[in-house]
């Protein structure tokens, strides 16, 4: 997210822009190291918890002031990432701090705020694919459709929920871990993708999309691990119960 002003900008509004963009930078760049340490740390422990904590508060901070202020510059595909990112990482919080097997109203309406964002990707492809090139807001349309059909997995993944009452166990702790790795992974990418963002020391380099591949082979490791590590268990239980 980068502003510009003219002189005549009254400066009100130059406050306003400078205190954004602090928001939308500092909330990301707290959020990328935050979700790191959360992300090895040991899962439950003080560190992880305190780790999510924060980074909960910097991304929520961060993605709310991208959804706004991303269509003034205008940067349409920004705006829905940061919708995305808001719902993915809000969603991940209450999956840990609702009680197992309950659901209320905020999962209802995160649930409709996924279809809206699987409705609007598309639609910006479409847009994207009527551009000589394909390009719409600097972005290929491809990417619409590719977030669409995330955002749609994403709601029928919260629809399944609401009908089931809830989730508990080791869905539970998936929930809460896929959503908030690929929250991080997009805002790695995102950064990965904005060469006037970055240091000059390292503008462009090609490497700088590792992290964010690498939060996404984390994510495929954890959640695995949540669920073979759960089968012992369960067959220990049965065998008892025989």
């Amino acid at each position: 997210m980068h502003l510009q002003f003219g002189p005549e900008t009254p400066a009100l509004i130059r406050a306003a822009a400078t205190a954004a963009l602090v928001l939308h930078v500092g909330g990301a760049s707290l959020g990328m190291v935050s979700g790191a340490v959360a992300l090895v740390a040991r899962k439950g422990a003080r560190l992880h918890r305190l780790a999510g904590n924060v980074f909960v508060g910097a991304m929520l901070t961060m993605s709310a002031v991208a959804a706004v202020v991303a269509p003034l510059l205008p940067d349409r595909f920004s705006s829905l990432m940061g919708v995305f990112v808001f719902y993915l990482t809000a969603t991940a919080w209450m999956a840990v701090k609702r009680p197992a097997g309950t659901v209320g109203r905020l999962e209802a309406g995160a649930a409709l705020a996924a279809v809206g964002l699987a409705a609007a990707n598309i639609a910006f492809a479409q847009v994207g694919s009527l551009m000589p090139n394909g390009i719409v807001d600097g972005q290929p349309s491809e990417m619409g459709y590719f977030f669409g059909l995330v955002a749609a997995l994403s709601a029928a993944a919260d629809f399944s929920m609401i009908r089931r009452g809830g989730v508990s166990g080791p869905s539970r702790i998936a929930r809460h871990l896929w959503r908030m790795t690929l929250a991080l992974a997009i805002t790695w990418g995102s950064f990965a993708a904005q060469p006037k963002a970055q240091p000059e020391a390292i503008r462009n380099a090609p490497y700088l999309f590792l992290p964010a591949l690498a939060i996404l082979l984390l994510m495929v490791f954890w959640l695995v691990r949540t669920y073979v590590r759960r089968r012992p268990r369960l067959r220990t239980a049965a065998v008892a119960a025989a």
